[in-house]
């Protein structure tokens, strides 16, 4: 556990302000507060469910872990696994890398939100999932026939 994983996990003041902190920079850019994207009450819940389960610091460690890796952009075995992407308006994620890398399926760019599509675009990322499945999983009446 890093230095910094030790106050996430030692102070709910602390993990409060790191993940309000993500939540301000990482939300849709046209929200000019994190609450403009989405409720307080599920931010609450979030870092909550971060505290409770003390996993604020596994979750920063990870974000460590990913910006310091010195072959994150190398070739990596390609996944056959069908795959989606749907990215926010601003996201950075490189297609280059992902087509290279997986077996891109779907490609689905939103004009809004941010990081937290869950939570700031529910429907759109729940339309999302059912159509790039509903390709792959035959139906009932057809498997029957």
């Amino acid at each position: 556990m890093s230095a910094g994983s030790y106050g996430l996990t030692d102070s709910p003041v602390a993990q409060l302000a790191w993940i309000v902190e993500k939540f301000k920079e990482w939300t849709d850019s046209a929200a000019e507060l994190p609450e403009d994207a989405f409720s307080r009450d599920r931010m609450l819940t979030d870092v909550s469910i971060m505290w409770f389960t003390a996993t604020a610091g596994s979750v920063a460690n990870l974000y460590y872990d990913m910006g310091h890796d010195p072959g994150a952009y190398a070739p990596k075995p390609r996944v056959t696994v069908p795959t989606a992407v749907l990215l926010a308006k601003d996201d950075v994620t490189i297609r280059r890398f992902a087509e290279r890398d997986a077996n891109i399926q779907r490609w689905t760019e939103l004009d809004r939100g941010g990081a937290y599509l869950a939570l700031e675009v529910p429907d759109l990322l729940v339309a999302d999932v059912r159509a790039f499945f509903s390709r792959l999983v035959e139906p009932a009446s057809a498997a029957s026939a």
